[in-house]
Parts: structure tokens; sequence; C-alpha cells
């Protein structure tokens, strides 16, 4: 069995190293130079006597490094306003060859590395001057869209550059006056009895927004505390509330009924010929099932308005229901006339059903995962 485990093991290896140099041949013919390096030194460095992998790297490297230099030549001589984000591009796919290949000894005896980290560095700094200046330029012209626009340059910078100049106040700055501001208020419900549940719901809305508070990025929501305390001046006012709510409406429904055995069993012994011998019937049993249906449900209304007009901009109501029931019986007559299922009905109990808290809870989980659906859809336009 070890045997026949190893030999298994060999043969995966064996394919691997040939799928591996497969690759390596299909990315040389297709002219992706680097990715053919990087799978021939990725085989080298696990065997350094690999012939075919040598041949590929050999024929590879200066391929890739001579296509690598005709690039950076031709964008350093282009007229694009972002030329260098290329040329910075072209300088990491070298170093990215260059560190493969000093990973493995026996590559850089095949093939003369080169190093070009200083250059990158220099073309991300320009790079990211170029998306810099952009962002500056867009936010001085001011404007929402335009403020957008200026944040994605400025990340671009970010992400050329970690920490370029003061590149995260400018985000920020960008992000505040390009972000649509939406305050949330929540209205407590009058009754003293579920304000511990609709506190419950309220923190469950809040908790979305706050994890989610970028639905399509520049949508920003906040309670009105926030907005308060930030001194926000909001775009929209959402009002969300209940309009009604019912908890615990109790309905029990009783039916009565005869059953019959599905089977003649034995009901007795009669005697023929002086012998006694079983006599076989069906039997019969007056069947009471029982069954308790607690309904709770609410209506929440939302309201969305437009801060400046007061207008409302969009208003919708969102249906919640949750129906909590439970069975049992009760039977008087020949217990062998019920089925399976009436046996175990008729050993069940009433129960009493969860407290009101936790009925307002349930019927507005629904009430929950419709509202939050709707604030995806409708502010991802915004």
């Amino acid at each position: 069995m070890k045997r026949s485990f190893n030999s298994l093991l060999l043969c995966l290896a064996i394919l691997m190293a040939f799928e591996s140099c497969k690759s390596a041949k299909k990315s040389l013919r297709r002219g992706d130079y680097e990715e053919s390096v990087l799978r021939a030194v990725d085989k080298l460095r696990d065997n350094a006597r690999h012939a075919s992998s040598e041949e590929i790297l050999k024929e590879a490297y200066p391929l890739a490094v001579q296509q690598a230099q005709e690039d950076i030549a031709r964008f350093q001589n282009s007229s694009d306003p972002f030329h260098w984000e290329p040329i910075a591009e072209a300088y990491t796919g070298l170093n990215r060859m260059y560190d493969a290949l000093r990973s493995c000894p026996a590559c850089l005896r095949m093939v003369k590395a080169q190093g070009f980290h200083e250059e990158e560095k220099t073309a991300r700094q320009n790079a990211a001057e170029e998306r810099y200046a952009s962002g500056q330029q867009l936010l001085s012209t001011g404007g929402r869209d335009n403020a957008r626009r200026a944040f994605e340059q400025f990340e671009r910078a970010q992400n050329l550059v970690p920490g370029f100049r003061d590149v995260t106040r400018q985000l920020d700055q960008a992000y505040e006056e390009g972000s649509f501001k939406v305050v949330v208020e929540q209205v407590l419900v009058t009754s003293r009895a579920y304000q511990l549940s609709n506190e419950y719901f309220q923190n469950r809305i809040s908790e979305f927004l706050q994890t989610n508070r970028r639905l399509n990025k520049f949508v920003h929501f906040y309670t009105p505390e926030e907005a308060t305390n930030l001194k926000v001046r909001p775009d929209h006012v959402i009002t969300l509330q209940f309009d009604d709510f019912v908890v615990g409406q109790t309905l029990v429904e009783a039916k009565t009924e005869v059953v019959t055995s599905k089977d003649s069993v034995k009901v007795g012994e009669t005697t023929v010929n002086g012998k006694k011998v079983p006599v076989y019937n069906k039997v019969t049993a007056k069947l009471t099932q029982s069954r308790k249906t607690v309904h709770s449900s609410g209506l929440l209304d939302m309201q969305i308005r437009d801060f400046e007009t007061k207008k409302v901009v969009n208003q919708e109501k969102f249906q919640g229901d949750y129906n909590w029931f439970c069975q049992w019986g009760s039977f008087n007559g020949d217990e062998r006339a019920l089925t399976a299922e009436q046996k175990r009905m008729c050993n069940s109990k009433e129960l009493l059903p969860p407290p009101p808290q936790q009925l307002f809870v349930e019927f507005s989980k629904p009430i929950y995962d419709r509202l939050t659906s709707r604030f995806r859809t409708f502010y991802a336009k915004y």
C-alpha cells in the first residue's frame, strides 16, 4: 500500500512538472515573456537540472527585458497625462523577474539578472505626482462629481506610493465634498412593553448602516447624533417608524372526528367447536386535534425627504409577519385506531407562546431584510 501511494505521488509530481513546463512554453509562444520566465524559474527552483526550463529561461528573459525597455521608451515619449504609470508597471515587471531569479541560485548562472528598483521608485513617485496634481485640480474646480473624480485620483496616488505627501488628508477632503450624506432617524414605539424589542430592531439597522456606509462608495449614512456632532448638512433625511403592529393575536382551533384503524385488529375471542379463536375487527377512537396560532405583524413606514426642500423623495411601507403555532391532541376509544402521527400529537402538550418581546423581534426580521435591500437599490444611483 505504501509503495503504491509513493508511486502515485511520484506520478503526480511528474505530471505537475510536465504541465508547468508546458505552460512556460505556451507563455513564450504567445509573447508573454515575463510569465514564461516566472514559470521557468519556479520549476528550476525545485529542479535545477530541468533542461527544457533552462532553455525557456535563457530565451524568455532577454526578450522580457527587451520588451519592457521598449515599452518604457515608448511611454517616456508619450503625451498621455498619466504616462508614468505604465512606465512604473514595466519596471515593476522587471523587478518581479529579478527578485524571482535572485531566489533561484541555479537561475543566476543561466542568465544575467538585472534589477531596476531605483528606476521603479522614481517612476512611481512621478506617477503618483501626476495623479495627485490631477486630483488637486479637480478638487479646486468644485462640484460633487469633480470631488468624486478627485477622490479616485488620490486613491491611485496612494496605491502607487502609500503615504504620498498629504494624500490621506486629500482623500478625506475629496470624500467629504463628493459624498451624498443621509441622516437616518428612527422613531421609538410609544408602547413601553415593546421599547426593548424596537431598540433591538433599531440597533440592527444602525449596525447595517455602520458596516455598509458606502453602499455605492459615496453614500454616507449618519445617525442624528453623529450628524449633530460632526455638523453635517445632509442631502436626505430618512425617517423610520412603525405605523402599526400587533403582537400575540391568538387563535385556537379544535377539530373532533371519529377515526378507524386501517387494518383489523384483535378485539376479543370466541369459542368455535370447543376451541377459543381470536376475533378481528376494525376499531375506532374519537380524536380531538387542537392548534394554537399566535400571530404578530407590523408595518414600517420609510420616508425619505430632501433636506433643502423638505419634499418627500420616496415613501414606502414594509410589512412583516410571524406566526407561532403548536399542536396537541386527545382521544377517547381504542388507541390502535390512531396513526403514528396522531399518537405523537396526543402525546404533545399545549405550550406557552414566546414572550411578546420575542414575537416583536420575529416579525421585524423580514422587515429588516426588505428595508436594507431597498437601501441598497435606492442609493445605488447616488
